[in-house]
Parts: C-alpha cells; structure tokens; sequence
C-alpha cells in the first residue's frame, strides 16, 4: 500500500482493504488518547456548532489563556496552529541559515519541512543498543563544525526516550554556544510534564518548543498544536501564517480540554498502568525487546525471524495495525511501534502476537493440532 505520507493512523485505508469498518481494527499504529475526547470538549463541541457560522477568532484569545495559566507561562509567548506540524513547514523560512542537524530516529517531517525550503538537513543518529543516550562531547563537535538549526524530539519519537531537564539544558548550552538555534518538539510531553524545558526555552529568542495538542487529549481530527517561545519569535511566526489556519471547533474543544482536569488526571494514571501492563506482556515473548518509555507508546523490536514489515501485514489480517518503524533513519527492519490502547485493545493485540509470533516457530505437525 502506497502513502503519500508514512505515518500511522491510516487505519481508513486498511478498513477499506479488508472491506470492513474503521472502528473494526485494534490501531495502534497512531498513539492517541485511548479514553477517547474530553467529555468538556465533546459538550463545547456540541454547543458551539451554530457558531460554524461565523468566522474563527484569528486572536485565538481563550485558548492563549488557557495554555498560559496550564503550562504557567505569558500570553505574548504562544502561538495557536493547525497541529504543530504547521509551525514545522513554516519555521524553516523564519530561520538564518540552510543547515540543520536532526537528532535521530526522529519524525520524518521534520526532513520534509526543512527541504522546501532548501535547507541541506544531516542527523545525528543515536543507538538502540544503549537505549538512544545522547553523547553530549559528540554532539559539541558536530555542531560546531557548523549548524544552524538542531531538531530535538522529546521524549523521543519513535523511542518514547525522556531526556532529563538537565540534558536539555546542556544540550541548549551547546546550541547558544555555537550559534545553532534548537527545535525542541515536545509532541508527548503532556504525559511527563515536569521534565519540559518551557520555562527557559520561553525566555530566549534561541530556540522555540512544539507542542501537540493531538496525542494526550485525543482530537487529531480537528488538528491543533502551537509553539512556545519568546514573544518576539512567537509574533514574527504569527506573522508568518494566513488567517483563520485554526477552525472553530478545534479551538473550543482546546480549550475545554485544558480546563477538563479529571480528564487529564484519569488520563495520566490509565496510561501509567496500561503501559507498565503492556511492557511486561510483550517482554514475555522471547522474540521481543521492549524499549522502557515515558509516552503512550511503546518501541518493540524483533530479535529474530521476520522483519517488522512482514509482522504488520500478518497482524492486518487480525485486524490489528502497528506501526512499521523500518522507515526511521537509524532503525533496522525489525522495529516496531504500538500505542498504549484500552486493556481489551492491549490483550487483543497480544493475541494477535501469540498467533503470529508462534506459528512462525513452531513445527507443522503442532501447528496443526493447536
């Protein structure tokens, strides 16, 4: 199956492959809030549908607020998009310089975004082999042989790594030091909120913080991230996009959700005990290592027989999706990644697992008796 874009959540097309429903595939190829929406955003949802009518607000004034008194940072330092993959395709243009250091395995649209615009992008590629550590004296010589941008993803993606506050801010050390600007995407990092580096990236014009609002509350569908930054750089990439980027509900559902902080407590703790379950189910299989993580994900790889690609099609057929990491620079063909789902999702794919990972070890004679 061609895609235009590699990424997970194409579970439409899979649905239409097997002639069935969308809802009829365990996905865990996209790592989405499993409790689903805020039941704040689905009632602002509802209520706001006559204001379809009217413009959005280009001011995006009570989401601003919203985000300001959750992550405790000014107004002036926040920019609202159409998911943080906007801001991604914009930035290139707003920043001096055309060469950017990408610190990898890492999302692939980071590449995408730098090209149009004719920057000339290498990477920095860290090792599975000890858990995607990032080696700061290595790092120091690669920028300085001459850096303008570093894209950092943390937690990392697809690794699900944390990278402590402290190796961040050393990391941000090294990129002033050499005048390379940081491209901080904290993507994931509503599920480990203390370790973000907000607080300081905000008060610099040297580096600027992604942020998605897809992931811990669970609206992909309606697209919305934003940036942290200093207001100055904030404002020149305001400046930068057309008006009304931003639809209506995607803005009230925002902010709801925000302000929906049982959601975001319940949401914390399920995926806390469901990633510890699911991290110790797959690590039984002895053909699975299972990389520790911070997010709602998990990245799995393969230690012997088939390569991941051939487990995504065999589990399809189940009806379970997971995502293929083979196509992430610095990662083999053996790596996998699965969301942290609801338990019957979780043990359904452990299933699926059981069957497919078993039959390919097991001889005929047994295979045909169990």
């Amino acid at each position: 199956m061609s895609h235009r874009y590699d990424h997970g959540g194409n579970v439409f097309d899979y649905a239409r492959q097997l002639g069935c429903a969308p809802n009829e595939i365990a996905d865990f190829s996209a790592s989405i809030n499993p409790l689903g929406i805020s039941s704040m955003a689905r009632k602002a949802l509802i209520c706001n549908l006559d204001n379809l009518t009217h413009y959005p607000d280009c001011s995006h004034r009570e989401l601003k607020h919203a985000l300001a008194g959750y992550h405790k940072i000014p107004v002036s330092s926040l920019l609202i998009a159409n998911g943080s993959t906007e801001i991604m395709y914009h930035l290139p243009a707003m920043l001096p310089g055309n060469r950017a250091l990408i610190i990898s395995p890492s999302f692939s649209e980071y590449v995408r975004a730098l090209s149009q615009h004719h920057w000339e992008t290498k990477h920095f590629i860290l090792s599975p082999e000890n858990n995607f550590a990032i080696d700061l004296t290595a790092l120091e010589h690669a920028l300085a042989e001459g850096v303008d941008a570093l894209y950092l993803c943390n937690p990392g993606n697809p690794n699900g790594t944390l990278y402590p506050q402290a190796v961040v801010e050393k990391i941000y050390s090294l990129c002033i030091a050499a005048g390379t600007f940081l491209v901080l995407d904290e993507a994931f990092m509503d599920f480990c909120e203390e370790a973000s580096a907000k607080q300081w990236i905000a008060k610099g014009d040297n580096g600027i913080i992604l942020r998605s609002m897809t992931k811990f509350f669970g609206i992909p569908g309606l697209r919305l991230g934003y940036a942290i930054a200093s207001a100055t750089l904030a404002e020149r990439l305001d400046a930068m996009g057309g008006p009304w980027s931003v639809n209506t509900l995607a803005l009230v559902a925002g902010t709801a959700s925000l302000h929906d902080r049982d959601y975001r407590e319940q949401t914390l703790e399920f995926i806390r005990l469901e990633r510890r379950y699911l991290f110790q189910r797959l690590s039984e299989f002895k053909q699975l290592k299972v990389y520790p993580s911070s997010t709602n994900f998990l990245l799995v790889e393969l230690t012997d027989g088939m390569s991941s690609m051939e487990l995504k099609e065999r589990l399809i057929h189940h009806r379970v999706l997971i995502r293929d990491c083979s196509t992430f620079l610095g990662l083999s063909g053996r790596f996998f990644r699965c969301a942290i789902n609801s338990r019957e999702e979780n043990q359904r794919l452990l299933e699926a697992l059981r069957r497919v990972l078993t039959s390919t070890i097991q001889p005929p004679e047994v295979r045909k008796t169990s």
